[in-house]
């Protein structure tokens, strides 16, 4: 069976920005359900596709953080290119990793940071993720057990040596969090068992924003995005970008 691939979006809502980054081996569709609630509240959205992401997971391991956000800057770029003097930023994951990134890097209007990983795990535990990862993206193209075991053993062989750069630009983010001033809210779900949850804390005390938001999800897990809480999330999100200062 040959499953869709999810594909990057753009949603034309409206002159307002929002650029929507997905997280570490997630794609797209992770934030597809927030871009179509902002498009129909008037905001245009965009969601790139990091390299190796959103593609047989053999490719995922040929790529890092550099390539990644290269994505970012480019996803950035286009929506100016459209003509978006302003734009907001929200990601999941190791999305609001960069767009915290973004936050004191480039002009950004507003900053949404949904489940932002600021401590390290191991790079142990982050391998498990990806083998994880690689072996349900093969169970969802149809692939016997048999085969799976096979293209795992493979898989396993080739080294994944973009977790110490994951590391790297984790620790890199965290240290100049308070070089951001932009508005920003922090989303972080309870039951959030991928990252460290207090996680949430470091970004909101440490940002130097004079108009900053926390709110914790309590029936929520780490893809927050497509969780219970999803529709409250969204309406959350949308307040949020409301009160923002907008040119127009």
């Amino acid at each position: 069976m040959k499953i869709a691939m999810p594909k990057p979006f753009t949603f034309e809502g409206g002159s307002r920005a929002v650029l929507l980054l997905h997280g570490f081996t997630g794609n797209s569709s992770d934030v597809r359900m927030l871009g179509r609630f902002l498009e129909k509240k008037g905001y245009t959205c965009h969601a790139p596709h990091y390299k190796g992401h959103g593609v047989p997971p053999e490719e995922l391991v040929h790529t890092g953080p550099e390539d990644w956000w290269q994505d970012v800057m480019e996803g950035y770029q286009f929506l100016k290119n459209k003509g978006h003097e302003e734009i907001a930023v929200a990601g999941l994951s190791l999305g609001g990793v960069f767009s915290l990134k973004l936050g004191y890097t480039v002009p950004i209007k507003g900053i949404v940071t949904m489940c932002a990983p600021m401590h390290i795990k191991s790079e142990e535990v982050m391998y498990q993720g990806v083998l994880q990862y690689a072996r349900e993206f093969k169970k969802r193209e149809g692939k016997s057990d048999e085969q799976i075991e096979k293209e795992m053993n493979e898989f396993k062989k080739t080294p994944m040596n973009t977790l110490k750069a994951l590391q790297d630009l984790i620790a890199e983010v965290r240290d100049n969090v308070d070089m951001i001033y932009a508005p920003t809210f922090v989303v972080q779900a309870r039951h959030d068992h991928m990252i460290n949850t207090e996680s949430a804390n470091i970004i909101y005390e440490n940002i130097e924003s004079t108009m900053k938001e926390i709110k914790w999800y309590e029936q929520s897990g780490h893809v927050i995005t497509l969780d219970k809480e999803k529709e409250q999330l969204h309406e959350d999100i949308y307040a949020f970008l409301e009160k923002l200062d907008w040119r127009e």
